[in-house]
């Protein structure tokens, strides 16, 4: 009996001590290196364009998306180890991908657009309908949305890469293909020093 108990006692420790994230808030539709690469090179390069006329209001964002959920309340579900609640969640385990934090409370979570409305607007999306706007700043379908805490959203801004990157070593491959792809998606431009940076970035991918 004594034995059994060492054992029992020694797989809750080893369990206790080698707990990871599970979820790594790792959005869906994340290309291969050699699709982003093929992404990247077909990619527009272009000055990037003015600020004149933007502001947030031209991209709805957090629409409805059924069940009483918005779009927010949506990732935070998908992106979360573990929560509570149902739109709204009250609480929950969240791995930010970007700095490495993990945090136990929504109202610690921002849900930043990879390619931020703003960098999309100085791209191309200054001609889009109101339609269109609002489906990007919406899109559950592509690598555009992900839960990270709110200081490290806060930190990136509007940037592009060439002037923010994760702070996380780590998260750099996987940024470079989900900015790629959002901007292949959606028929954005980039601008030289962007591209750049994003090279840089993919180079760092395995797979």
């Amino acid at each position: 009996m004594r034995s059994i108990l060492s054992v029992i006692v020694a797989l809750v420790l080893s369990l206790s001590v080698f707990e990871t994230p599970t979820a790594w808030a790792l959005p869906p539709d994340t290309p291969s290196k050699s699709t982003a690469q093929s992404e990247l090179n077909s990619l527009t390069v272009s000055p990037e364009g003015s600020l004149d006329g933007y502001s947030r209001e031209k991209f709805p964002h957090w629409i409805d998306q059924g069940n009483g959920c918005d779009t927010r309340q949506v990732v935070l579900k998908r992106d979360a180890d573990s929560y509570s609640g149902d739109c709204p969640v009250t609480s929950g385990k969240w791995y930010s991908y970007y700095d490495g934090v993990t945090v136990s409370s929504p109202s610690d979570i921002d849900i930043d657009h990879i390619v931020p409305l703003a960098e999309a607007w100085r791209s191309g999306a200054n001609t889009w309908t109101t339609e269109k706007r609002q489906a990007f700043a919406n899109d559950l379908d592509g690598p555009q949305l992900i839960a990270v805490t709110s200081s490290v959203n806060r930190s990136k801004g509007d940037q592009d890469p060439s002037t923010w990157q994760p702070p996380r070593a780590g998260a750099h491959c996987a940024y470079a293909k989900w900015w790629i792809h959002t901007k292949y998606r959606w028929g954005l431009t980039l601008q030289s020093s962007e591209k750049t940076a994003l090279q840089s970035m993919l180079n760092t991918c395995s797979y």
